[in-house]
């Protein structure tokens, strides 16, 4: 648990110092945003590995590639390590997150018929 705690102490911490915030409740929404899409990522990531584990062939991730926590928020260089040179900041992230991933984040559509924690497909 106490890594939880520290996790979301280091996300305070930098909201409080970056955003000139006056209480916590300012940017809730936000870290409830941050942890959704970081989630979304490693709920891929884990599918992903279970699928080559059970010998399933190929695994169809539900994110487009542009779109995925990793792409965006830490791409990584081909050694692993963060580039960056592509990773976005300040205004430039803002634009993606607001123009770009949000709107491809809305047109995603629950399908009842499809028995799995993540049953959405994209509405086109």
């Amino acid at each position: 648990m106490f890594m939880f705690e520290q996790a979301f102490k280091n996300i305070d911490d930098a909201l409080w110092k970056d955003a000139g915030s006056s209480n916590e409740l300012d940017y809730v929404e936000q870290t409830s945003w941050i942890l959704f899409l970081k989630y979304l990522d490693d709920l891929e990531e884990d599918r992903l590995t279970e699928a080559a584990l059970a010998g399933k062939g190929a695994y169809q991730y539900i994110i487009d590639e542009k779109f995925r926590w990793t792409a965006w928020a830490v791409p990584k260089t081909s050694d692993g390590k963060i580039d960056h040179n592509t990773a976005m900041t300040g205004d430039d992230l803002m634009d993606f997150v607001n123009n770009e991933l949000f709107p491809y984040l809305k047109k995603f559509n629950p399908q009842p018929e499809i028995p799995a924690p993540l049953n959405t497909k994209l509405v086109e």
